[in-house]
């Protein structure tokens, strides 16, 4: 099932996104595709009459990404690397395990250590939807672990008649980090043709928090390109080009911050229907260049000798295509999909030219796959079958060091350029999804699915003990293992989703059991024992301990509640409960950064034109951390929010608010390690979250 959280025209994310995030299929079945099971939530505001399920607000948005918004659905979580580099969580799972797009759009992120998660290049102000694949994402839409996510953009669509102008655009300044974006589409349409011409850009200053400033996280963003089409005779053509610039960005748990992303993103596709046969096709590029160094936004290493920058590179090319028709009484869509991506990562030193280490050396993945999935009604339930397999080839180029480099690294170089470093893996998915249509508000939900994830690039191919993590930011030295199989998830959730005339409620369970789940262990059998090349290199880094990546057998096992109530004609409170559980099953421990138990309620009033929200988000203590990754506990913690929108006239909106009211100071269980020094955060713990911060937010459409 897919939940849709839609923004649209000139209003901002429905308030506390929860009660966006939760509401029943029943809702807006008579609008949406059922095969999909799409949840939409429009923008225009909610009266005294307007159902509580469809009820919305303004929410606050916390930061420049839209993984704040997605740590409100049911489930979901941020993981705070960063303003620019928050990752978002769905029931214990993220990175590379989420099946993230842009726009419809998959690629390869441009750095090693995730400084860019997909996310990074979908600005707020250009988003008008989220959506979100509830618990598996269907076959169609590719490989991954857990749900996935796609960013879609703002744009003016075809017109059934005559030519339209538009635009759709927002201003937002903010007081935690003196932060301040501007973003936007403006475009023209007729009914075979439309243009939209898009544009962002986000810049923020040190953040704030009680207690003082987190030094090196100030952000700088922009973006700009754009959104075509024409269509004809029942067939339809799409262009989609952006560039996207991100200037010097402090990422505090990071051994360095970015100085630098340059991208650059295509798509072409084409749709088309011929009677009952329905078509489609799209072919896509996305090219980033990254250069990240530990000296220009945090106080560099006291010799010039240990200052590094590092150079990355990342391009992926893809090709899809599918065709669905009619097939015993339902809807059969056959199709196929491939990709292929190269990278590079080299680290240099400034003040020393014979310094070069190539640590992930032309490394180039490439997937074929292909895939069947059958919709339809399946006695009094309906169904989503769907098979796929995918065939995964992975290799890596010779290792290259300059002469400054000590035997250590010499040595590892050597073995790695040695070894046989190309890998062949196939994957097979399935998924099966049943829900009964609508009867008295009430629909049950029941999924079973085997899903399947290969080795990242960087989990396979670090020879080099370092702080390449793939994402992690924990301070961890980790060491890459080329015998890594793929992960293999046999996942079953069940639930329901009811709506009545006052009230909503929507629960589900989970478990999900992965063989072969990927994850730091001690690098042998002795830890802090000096007894291996690569611990020993680790420990001239300041590590003696390091980890390597390995296979693991876990469980993620919980459940999500999202409901709301109408209290009387114009006062609603809606909440979203989530707990998950990571455990090991080959030993006893935890797994790594989970999130902890989360409740988010808010109580709003609606008036004719305007409306206020004051939100309450309730986090659990931590205590079941993984001591094998060395994860600190948290404590838990309360945060009160308050905020509210008005109407100014017709397509003009006008949101303020404040965030964190209390001005609690306190540490989220995801947020990374500050490994800046001087800053007012200490060193070596967790990031504490933004101080009071107010926000006034215009958006404007037509």
């Amino acid at each position: 099932m897919k939940l849709r959280l839609l923004v649209s025209g000139a209003f901002v994310a429905p308030a506390a996104f929860l009660s966006a995030a939760v509401l029943p299929a029943a809702a807006f079945a008579e609008t949406q595709d059922p095969l999909l099971d799409v949840i939409v939530v429009t923008a225009p505001r909610a009266s005294a009459a307007t159902p509580v399920a469809e009820a919305v607000a303004p929410t606050p948005i916390e930061g420049p990404d839209p993984t704040a918004l997605l740590a409100r659905v049911p489930g979901g979580a941020r993981v705070g690397n960063g303003a620019l580099s928050g990752q978002a969580q769905y029931r214990g799972l993220f990175g590379p395990r989420l099946n993230l797009r842009v726009d419809g759009q998959r690629f390869a992120s441009g750095g090693p250590n995730l400084m860019d998660p997909p996310f990074h290049y979908a600005p707020t102000s250009l988003v008008a939807a989220l959506e979100v694949d509830r618990g598996v994402s269907p076959v169609r839409a590719g490989p991954g672990l857990a749900g996935g996510m796609n960013a879609v953009f703002k744009r003016l669509d075809f017109t059934d008649g005559g030519v339209r102008t538009g635009y759709d655009l927002t201003a937002e300044a903010r007081s935690g980090d003196d932060s301040g974006s501007v973003g936007g589409i403006a475009g023209a349409a007729g009914e075979a043709w439309r243009l939209n011409l898009l544009g962002a850009y986000d810049r923020g200053q040190d953040a704030e928090f009680p207690g003082g400033t987190i030094r090196a996280s100030r952000y700088e963003r922009g973006v700009y390109g754009l959104s075509a089409g024409a269509r004809a005779n029942g067939q339809e053509l799409s262009l989609d080009l952006r560039r996207q610039h991100t200037g010097p960005t402090g990422n505090p748990p990071f051994p360095m911050d970015i100085r630098y992303f340059d991208g650059d993103f295509a798509r072409l596709g084409w749709r088309g229907a011929f009677g009952d046969i329905e078509a489609e096709a799209a072919a896509s590029y996305a090219g980033i260049d990254h250069g990240m160094d530990n000296f220009n936004l945090r106080p560099g290493p006291a010799s010039p000798m240990d200052r590094r920058d590092a150079l990355a590179k990342a391009v992926t090319r893809a090709a899809e295509g599918a065709v669905s028709f009619p097939l015993a009484g339902g809807r059969l869509r056959l199709g196929g999909d491939a990709e292929a991506v190269d990278r590079n990562v080299q680290i240099l030193a400034p003040a020393n030219p014979a310094f070069l280490v190539t640590s992930l050396p032309d490394v180039e993945t490439a997937r074929t796959g292909a895939y069947a999935e059958w919709t339809g009604a399946l006695g009094p339930v309906m169904g989503e079958l769907g098979l796929r397999a995918d065939r995964h080839e992975a290799d890596a180029g010779r290792a290259v060091l300059g002469p400054a480099l000590a035997a250590g690294p010499v040595a590892l170089a050597a073995a790695f350029n040695a070894a046989d470093r190309a890998r062949e893996d196939d994957t097979v998915d399935a998924v099966a999804r049943f829900w009964t249509p609508p009867r008295d508000g009430l629909s049950w939900r029941l999924t079973l699915a085997r899903k399947t994830r290969v080795p990242g690039y960087v989990e396979r191919y670090s020879w080099l003990p370092g702080n390449t993590s793939g994402g992690l930011a924990d301070g961890n030295i980790y060491v890459g293992d080329m015998g890594l199989d793929p992960e293999v998830a046999w996942i079953a959730e069940a639930g329901f989703d009811w709506t009545g005339d006052h009230a909503y409620l929507r629960p589900t369970a989970y478990v999900r059991e992965v063989d072969g789940y990927i994850q730091g262990v001690p690098f042998d059998a002795t830890p802090g024992v000096l007894d291996t090349l690569q611990e020993r290199v680790a420990a001239m880094s300041g590590d003696p301990t390091p980890l390597r990546f390995a296979n693991v057998d876990a469980r993620l096992w919980g459940f999500d509640v999202a409901g709301g109530v109408k209290l009387a004609p114009r006062w609603r409170l809606d909440a979203v409960a989530s707990y998950v559980r990571g455990e090991r099953r080959d030993v006893s421990d935890n797994l790594y950064r989970i999130a902890p138990p989360s409740l988010t309620a808010a109580l709003s009033y609606d008036a004719d034109a305007w409306s206020v929200t004051v939100e309450t988000r309730l986090v659990a203590d931590q205590a079941k951390v993984s001591r094998t990754n060395g994860e600190h506990r948290t404590g838990g913690y309360g945060v009160v929010s308050l905020y509210g929108d008005w109407r100014v006239r017709e397509g003009a909106r006008l949101s303020a608010g404040v965030e964190n009211l209390l001005d609690r100071r306190y540490s989220d269980h995801l947020a990374g390690y500050n490994r800046v020094a001087g800053s007012d955060a200490p060193l070596g713990a967790r990031l504490p979250g933004t101080g009071r911060s107010l926000f006034l937010r215009l958006s404007m459409a037509r």
